[in-house]
Order: C-alpha cells, then structure tokens, then sequence
C-alpha cells in the first residue's frame, strides 16, 4: 500500500450531489457517504468542491470532521436572491493538479460540464467511475459513459440522513 497507482481520490461536486440527493426527497448522511467511499471504492482523499457561504460554517466544519477535503468557491447573491457558487472550473483544476498523486479518481456529479474531464480520465485509465446521484435527472452528455459510472439512487437505505 502507498503506492500512487493504490491511491483512488474522489472529487465530489458538492451542490450537485446535494441538490440531486434532495431533488429524490431524501438527504445524505455525508459521515456515512465518506466511510461508504472509503470502504467500498478505497477512498483515501475525498475533496468536496462547494460555495462559501459564512452562515454555513458549522456544516462545513462537521463536513472537515468527516474526513472530507473542503475546497470553497466564492459565492454570488443573484437578484432572484439565489446564491450562485459554479464549483466545475475548481473540481476540475484539482483533478489535474492532484493528477499524480492517484491511481484512480471517482467523480461525482450529474453535471455534463464534466464530460470532458470524465473522458480525458477514462483514456489515462485513471477513471475509478462516474458516480451519478440521480439516474432520473443528469446530463446526456455522460450516458457515453455508462459502462464506468454507477448510480447513488439505490443507496438511500444505506446512506439516508436519519
């Protein structure tokens, strides 16, 4: 063990996968998801791209907690009042920057902005999956990649917040 090709990283879009999560009127126990990422895919890093917003400190202090690696977008209040944090530029940056220290990366959206990095990690063999929060509702775009990606719908049961 230690060796970069036995590391897997997630990087996980943080709005996405809790919007998606939501949109199937359950929310995820993020304690149980990472100790599922740990022991299913072998998880070592686990980075959560997320907008910054003060009056949430505490999740993201719980979420540090977890064992999760937070990486902040700055956020913007849209004149409809909903906050605005695009998180795709970061994740992707990370991945790329993070490049040599994994063997495998596991990344999880919905988000067909992805589509790009999904299959440049795919042709370097370094794609673990594509996790998908919800199989009713994501991106076209990734479909072209269903022999790699798994769905997050059948876990409620596992990893639904009680």
């Amino acid at each position: 063990m230690g060796k970069k090709k036995d590391k897997n990283y997630a990087f996980i879009d943080g709005q996405n996968l809790d919007l998606a999560i939501k949109d199937q009127g359950w929310r995820l126990d993020f304690r149980s998801f990472r100790i599922y990422l740990r022991d299913k895919y072998k998880i070592e890093k686990a980075f959560i791209f997320i907008g910054y917003i003060g009056e949430h400190r505490t999740l993201y202090k719980s979420l540090q907690e977890f064992g999760y690696i937070l990486v902040f977008k700055p956020t913007l209040i849209l004149p409809n009042g909903k906050v605005k944090g695009n998180v795709d530029a970061e994740l992707v940056l990370h991945a790329m920057v993070e490049y040599k220290n994994y063997g495998k990366a596991l990344i999880v959206t919905g988000d067909g902005d992805f589509y790009c990095l999904v299959e440049y990690l795919l042709g370097q063999g370094k794609l673990l999956n594509l996790m998908i929060p919800n199989r009713f509702k994501y991106s076209s775009l990734l479909r072209k990649f269903s022999g790699s990606t798994v769905f997050m719908n059948n876990l409620r049961g596992k990893l639904e917040y009680k």
